[in-house]
């Protein structure tokens, strides 16, 4: 393909990733997004398990059980002639770090917020890193047809808790019993939701006559104050702005009725960037439309199809265009790598792919080669992507199989987990294994797939511990000494010593007693030894 149609191509490139707090209605969003797109024929929901219909992105077992998504998925589909890729993450806290490498991979995020609850803890996060690596935000308040919150009020709460200014694209007329619709403030079009219709207004806009034949007084009074106030107090649309990550647009609707959606997602693909540059660990840069094949994998799924045992790499191409059958260098060994098998992805269906260019997501097929945060590339220099952080456990648990037998099993499952990115193994200098995650759920999770994906049911022993740093330059025996009955030990995949603690407390103790021994709260997912 040459520069002009590789230029064309990833122009018409979408990755973005939806984020929410639990119960926000982000898969919902996801699949009435999935629908638009053709993608799927009807959507499943997380509660009507009677029929036996889910969520597509929700495929894993226990989320069809819990109604609630545990693991990010991958899906794509194409609308207004766009490539679009979407990245649904884990709204549950105790999956954070997954959603956190995923964001890693996107160029732009969808915040969904209930607009009954407005921002919620796991949001505000989440939000957090965006902000930190400057990714545009844009903002759907979910929940319209339900009872919700002033939206004044919502627009002044992005400002003031997340400290980004809000400018609203649609605005609801009314909610819950009285909800009437949306008003499209840049296309200056009402969508009636009892209706179905859409009116174009005049140029007098909300002050259009006509709309008092179709909407009652009272949500009319409203509207029309409202859009009087956000003129002159709201901030005016800047494309700029919002691709610099410091303004987020903001629509409402509903997801499950399927309100508002079609309006935000023409704006979103409108607004959104296509895949630009991505940093290198040295501080340069790679286009996406250099030559060279380029990418890094950012999520790494065992058992996606539990009757083949398989294990699938998330890949995000960066440069260049793959073509399947390729070869190119595992930065991280420098050995060659055939690229035989790849694979496009809707949840857990997939399809091979025989071409894919920078800006889109494919699945690779692992046969233990590949690490959370490896590089891929062709040329003759060997590039490698900015490492992908990982993050120290708060709750520890010592773990064993119930079955001596099932020790085969067990082990290749903790490992196979502990490389997807699912929890922290760890071991002590016995070979006793230990897990560390963020939550409790993580631990049911690691569990329940232990005893259903690799038959290998296991005993867990919670540890008082709850605090993790990574040691740097110090000699084994050396910190054995300088441990107590509330200190334990244990080395990561990698080999590299760390010391769990009993609390902040006991740290802090630690750290006052023994300056010489340096600690730290994050490693690169980077085997050091490569």
């Amino acid at each position: 393909m040459d520069t002009k149609e590789l230029q064309k191509q990833i122009e018409r490139r979408r990755i973005f990733g939806i984020i929410s707090h639990p119960d926000a209605g982000k898969t919902t969003l996801t699949e009435k997004l999935l629908l638009h797109g053709g993608a799927i024929r009807e959507a499943g929901t997380v509660k009507a398990r009677r029929n036996s219909k889910f969520a597509t992105s929700d495929w894993m077992e226990i989320e069809k059980q819990r109604g609630i998504s545990v693991t990010s998925s991958v899906m794509q589909f194409e609308y207004g002639g766009k490539v679009i890729s979407i990245m649904d993450t884990p709204g549950h806290n105790d999956f954070g770090e997954d959603t956190y490498r995923i964001l890693t991979s996107v160029d732009s995020a969808v915040m969904v917020i209930d607009a009954a609850k407005g921002i919620e803890a796991q949001t505000k996060k989440l939000f957090a890193v965006c902000r930190m690596r400057g990714i545009p935000v844009f903002t759907f308040m979910n929940k319209l047809d339900r009872e919700a919150r002033d939206p004044l009020e919502l627009l002044g709460e992005l400002e003031d808790i997340l400290g980004m200014p809000a400018t609203a694209v649609t605005w609801p007329i009314g909610s819950g019993l009285n909800f009437q619709g949306i008003y499209n403030i840049l296309k200056n079009e009402i969508y009636l939701y009892k209706e179905k219709e859409t009116l174009k207004l005049d140029g007098s806009g909300v002050s259009d006559p006509r709309l008092d034949e179709v909407i009652t007084q009272f949500n009319l009074k409203a509207l029309r104050e409202e859009m009087e106030l956000l003129e002159g107090a709201g901030y005016p649309m800047d494309e700029e702005a919002v691709l610099a990550g410091e303004l987020t647009p903001v629509f409402f609707g509903s997801a499950l009725a399927d309100f508002g959606v079609t309006a935000f997602l023409e704006h979103f693909l409108d607004m959104s960037p296509a895949p630009g540059p991505r940093k290198l660990a040295d501080g340069g840069s790679v286009l996406p439309t250099d030559p060279e094949f380029s990418g890094f994998i950012f999520k790494i799924q065992a058992n996606m199809n539990p009757a083949h045992r398989d294990r699938l790499a998330f890949f995000r191409i960066c440069s260049g265009e793959f073509t399947r059958g390729m070869t190119a260098t595992l930065s991280r060994t420098g050995k060659p790598i055939k690229l035989a098998q790849s694979t496009q992805l809707m949840a857990n269906e997939r399809e091979n792919v025989e071409t894919a260019q920078a800006g889109d997501i494919i699945g690779i097929y692992d046969t233990g080669n590949f690490q959370i945060g490896d590089t891929l590339c062709t040329g003759k220099e060997t590039i490698f992507f900015e490492p992908l952080p990982t993050f120290p456990p708060e709750l520890f648990a010592m773990v064993a199989p119930k079955d001596t037998m099932k020790a085969k099993q067990f082990h290749k499952g903790v490992q196979q987990l502990a490389q997807e990115g699912a929890i922290q193994v760890y071991h002590n200098e016995f070979n006793e294994i230990f897990i560390g995650a963020v939550g409790q759920l993580q631990f049911e999770v690691f569990q329940y797939r232990l005893e259903n994906e690799y038959n290998a049911p296991v005993r867990m022993t919670p540890q008082e511990l709850t605090v993790a740093r990574w040691v740097l330059d110090a000699d084994k025996d050396k910190i054995k000494a300088s441990l107590d009955s509330r200190s334990k030990l244990v080395f990561d995949r990698f080999e590299r010593p760390l010391i769990l603690f009993a609390n902040q407390f006991t740290l802090s103790y630690y750290q006052e007693k023994h300056p010489d021994i340096k600690l730290t709260e994050a490693m690169d997912l980077k085997d050091p030894e490569k």
